[in-house]
């Protein structure tokens, strides 16, 4: 009996899995590309998307956060079968998070000039022009990028990873398509008609994603509105905000959010270190970022699997299954990224010089990949295992945790060694690693606990329900 429940949790897994992990691959894939694009205009255009992607990326990382919430509460009511509160929460969730977005949006617009030139005005002055252009795009797609997590994140909540590896590969093929396009230009002409798009670098970057993201934006709220098997957008024009469902929402999205923007305005921080450091640093960094990303796509797989299939256990309140379900995904995890990793160290030069041409950067960014590979088995238990936490409605725990690991360790431990210690941007990486460490520690403590067990975010009827729900 034991062997045929192991068999369905594999199954349960690997299904939600795999389109993640699809997806996530054509995204890092095509954000690879996307960064070689950039790095064939100069090493200057790559430094200003690295730098002005850190500040998009805190914010991408706060509606992601944000999107936890609804995915968790749509998954536990999904794991009690009560559609209609689903639906109820999704809508909730959608409108809020985009209401925000606005707001964030129309600050960052008004003071993106003065963000730039207090982050990075440091850098060189070709750096600091294209940064401008580029964020004064970028930024403009917040709502949008609201839109797609949340609705992606609800998707999967409710058992549906395949809607959004579908639109998700589609927008991000439109923003390799377009972006090549507006970066380079083209000149097509025959008897029949001529078309000329002049080449506009980094601008045309930042057109090519925003036009990406209106796409995928509209796309997945199609989807919505047409409905899936489960989940339906009903009455657009008509909402109020319920503070039943908003509760539970918020109590494990607004922690993930604190915790995206610490954690993040934190990583922010090691990239001004990394600013003073010289644009081949910068451009280092960019680049090694972007391969380390790609090869922990099955990491971000299983974490978005983890935060889903949590959630649906905690809402049927079967706490055993979800203690080994929870379990065996960040085993899973550990073994892929070791496995990459080993495969990274003898291909790290080839990789790198597909990025770039330089030989400082790729002779910096290669030792910065072996180092990864190195550590990277270590990201399973840093952040696989508290977004299974956080699926149980364990927020508060996983962000003072990341909050402790970030600040205390990173930040600090990476300025000691990398500045006063003289190792540079190695030691800014080496503070990153002794930071997942940390928190890895601490988050295995709190797992073997059992305390994360013990949160109710969404109330059952009855008892006899719990009963049927278990069966």
């Amino acid at each position: 009996m034991g062997g045929i429940k192991v068999t369905l949790l594999r199954k349960d897994v690997f299904r939600l899995a795999v389109p993640i992990l699809v997806e996530q691959l054509f995204v890092m894939s095509l954000g690879m590309v996307n960064t070689m694009m950039a790095g064939h205009i100069s090493k200057e255009a790559v430094s200003a998307i690295g730098m002005v992607d850190s500040i998009n990326n805190i914010f991408i990382a706060f509606f992601s956060a944000l999107a936890v919430g609804g995915t968790v509460v749509v998954a536990q009511y999904i794991g009690q079968r009560n559609v209609k509160h689903a639906n109820d929460a999704m809508k909730q969730a959608l409108y809020s998070t985009v209401i925000i977005s606005l707001f964030i949006t129309i600050f960052m617009w008004l003071f993106r000039d003065s963000i730039i030139s207090v982050l990075f005005g440091s850098a060189d002055k070709d750096v600091i022009i294209n940064a401008y252009t580029y964020l004064g795009i970028t930024l403009l797609t917040y709502p949008l990028i609201s839109i797609s997590l949340v609705a992606s994140g609800i998707l999967r909540g409710a058992g549906d990873t395949k809607t959004p590896m579908k639109i998700t590969i589609f927008m991000n093929l439109i923003n390799v398509i377009l972006g090549y396009v507006f970066i380079y230009g083209i000149d097509i002409q025959n008897s029949h008609f001529h078309m000329n798009i002049p080449s506009l670098g980094v601008k045309g970057a930042a057109i090519g994603i925003a036009i990406a993201r209106v796409t995928g934006a509209i796309a997945i709220i199609i989807v919505l509105l047409r409905g899936t098997r489960l989940l339906k957008l009903k009455n657009v024009g008509n909402f109020k905000f319920n503070r039943e469902l908003l509760k539970p929402i918020f109590c494990v999205g607004i922690p993930a959010s604190v915790e995206s923007l610490l954690f993040n305005g934190g990583k922010l921080i090691t990239q001004i270190f990394i600013v003073d450091m010289g644009t081949t640093s910068i451009a280092s960094n960019t680049i090694t970022n972007s391969i380390a990303n790609m090869l922990n796509i099955p990491g971000n797989s299983m974490s978005i699997v983890a935060i889903a299939l949590i959630g649906q256990y905690m809402g049927r309140r079967n706490t055993e299954e979800a203690e080994k379900c929870l379990s065996y995904i960040t085993k899973a995890s550990t073994i892929f990224l070791a496995v990459l990793a080993f495969v990274s160290v003898p291909l790290a030069r080839f990789i790198v010089a597909l990025y770039t041409e330089n030989p400082d950067i790729i002779a910096i960014s290669v030792r910065l990949l072996k180092l990864n590979a190195i550590c990277s088995p270590l990201w399973a238990i840093s952040f696989v295992l508290p977004a299974g936490l956080k699926g149980a409605g364990d927020a508060k725990y996983t962000m003072i945790t990341s909050i402790i690991g970030m600040w205390l360790f990173r930040i600090i431990t990476g300025y000691i060694l990398g500045i006063p210690l003289g190792l540079g941007i190695i030691g800014i990486w080496l503070g990153m690693y002794i930071d997942w460490l940390v928190r890895g520690i601490l988050y295995c403590l709190r797992f073997k606990s059992g305390k994360w067990k013990e949160f109710v975010l969404i109330k059952i009827d009855s008892p006899r329900k719990v009963a049927q729900l278990k069966v």
